[in-house]
């Protein structure tokens, strides 16, 4: 008869509903809602010291730091899932498989027509870099060699811009590596330039010494976590106010502080030093800081640290004021810890690994890790009286006694007469704990990333990493 069942009417407008959402799905709703059902944020990031790696202990970073704090803000567990490459991001969020990347993205034109961004919270520089000792490029038409980049990356599309007006550049766009991976590539030789971000190369200094910036590829861009283009409002809101949060109580200055300020001071020849004394001295002494690690309850690269700050490892270093050994102990100190041969390498390690444990014993329990470390290797330095005069200041000032950053910026006040008057203790040299710290730190840092990454020993694993340092 031609005339359609009723059953096959109603099904026209549902396969013509079908047929159109294949097309263009609509804007999810309740997307926040169902991140508080399940439980869980699954954030999707990168493994770099510039975002997300284990530490001593456990999972650190500052994208795992700030993505962690927004999870506990909704109140759900944090699941971080790692990307193979950065161009895997953005299909990762189309089709739903993660919440939101914190991946230490730069916000770039091509990615806004791809995804959303929320709030930045860095602000980095493309670079070339290259080795030392090598043509040095000062501009693109200068490049004249094996040029290495992500492949997917904002850094490629970068490179692809510029061969618009250079045709001739040309790279070798990687699946695979990390920009750590490219920058150990041109220490080693393997490639004659990298294209890095800024913040990958300042930690990436540390460990591969010879590689620095050649030059900028345009102008400082922001970095930012992302979302699926469809995402829900409603989360989007949420990341904003929690980064207006961050913001206003000083989060965000805190914590770029700890993951990134105290490295971007690089001094070529202590860095080469370093990794050459890794290799010659440290295999020796290893086991007595890790003896010394076990009965005081330190990480023993700490200790390694602190020790290099103090001596470079030389049992027998000695200050025009008496302080001697390898953790340059003053005499009444090595009395006090039990130490009766202060040129000794254990016991001195021993002695200075108690006397830490003594000097964070008197910082107030109530100071979180890291500050509470930071503050007790300052006091170490100048003096547990001096710290506290520093600290009293950083009270009368309105700052937070208990903040290492705040207190850092009132060390120096020690040092001119109108502060140090108003102090118990008086006089002392407050630059000198600031840059104390900050090169434990550094040194720490680049022995917790070598153990990982070349464990178990590091005086085998150091050619391999760095032959030219050594």
């Amino acid at each position: 008869m031609g005339t359609m069942s009723v059953l096959a009417k109603l099904r026209i407008p549902a396969l013509l509903c079908l047929l159109l959402s294949a097309c263009s799905d609509p804007q999810p709703t309740g997307q926040l809602e169902d991140i508080r059902d399940r439980g869980e944020l699954r954030v999707v990031t990168r493994n770099s010291p510039t975002t997300y790696y284990m530490g001593p202990h456990g999972p650190t970073g500052i994208e795992y730091e700030l993505a962690s704090g927004f999870a506990e803000h909704l109140g759900v567990q944090l699941k971080m899932i790692i990307a193979v490459g950065a161009g895997d991001i953005p299909g990762m969020l189309r089709h739903g498989r993660v919440d939101m990347a914190a991946a230490g993205l730069a916000v770039t034109e091509r990615r806004r027509n791809q995804l959303r961004f929320g709030p930045p919270y860095l602000e980095i520089r493309q670079q070339v870099a290259y080795r030392r000792g090598t043509n040095k490029p000062d501009t693109i038409e200068e490049i004249d060699g094996r040029l290495g980049v992500i492949a997917g990356s904002a850094l490629e599309e970068k490179l692809q811009a510029l061969r618009q007006n250079n045709p001739e550049l040309e790279w070798i766009a990687y699946n695979n590596k990390s920009q750590q991976e490219l920058l150990k590539m041109v220490a080693n030789g393997e490639l004659d330039f990298a294209a890095v971000n800024s913040n990958e190369l300042d930690h990436a200094r540390r460990y591969y010494a010879e590689v620095a910036a050649a030059m900028n590829l345009g102008a400082p861009i922001d970095v930012a976590w992302a979302f699926g283009n469809r995402t829900d409002p409603a989360l989007l809101k949420a990341v904003r106010e929690y980064f207006q949060r961050l913001r206003e109580d000083g989060s965000i200055a805190n914590l770029q502080q700890r993951f990134h300020k105290h490295v971007q001071q690089h001094d070529y020849v202590d860095a080469r030093t370093f990794l050459r004394r890794i290799a010659d001295r440290l295999p020796k002494y290893e086991p007595y800081f890790k003896s010394a690690a076990q009965q005081h309850d330190f990480d023993w690269r700490l200790l390694a640290a602190l020790s290099y700050q103090e001596s470079h490892w030389e049992p027998k270093a000695r200050s025009p004021t008496g302080v001697r050994g390898m953790m340059m102990l003053t005499r009444d100190t090595a009395e006090r810890v039990g130490i009766k041969d202060r040129t000794s390498p254990g016991q001195s390690i021993h002695g200075g690994a108690s006397y830490l444990r003594e000097v964070i014993g008197k910082i107030p329990e109530r100071i979180p890790h890291p500050d509470r470390l930071w503050l007790a290797l300052a006091a170490y330095n100048i003096g547990f009286g001096h710290l506290e005069d520093a600290r009293r200041l950083t009270e009368s000032q309105g700052g937070d006694p208990d903040s290492w950053q705040d207190v850092r910026k009132r060390l120096p006040l020690l040092t001119q007469k109108e502060w140090y008057e108003q102090t118990r203790h008086g006089y002392a040299r407050g630059h000198e704990p600031v840059q104390y710290v900050r090169n434990i730190r550094r040194y720490y840092d680049v022995l917790v990333w070598l153990d990982s990454q070349q464990s178990p020993r590091l005086k085998t694993a150091m050619p391999q990493i760095h032959p030219r340092a050594l």
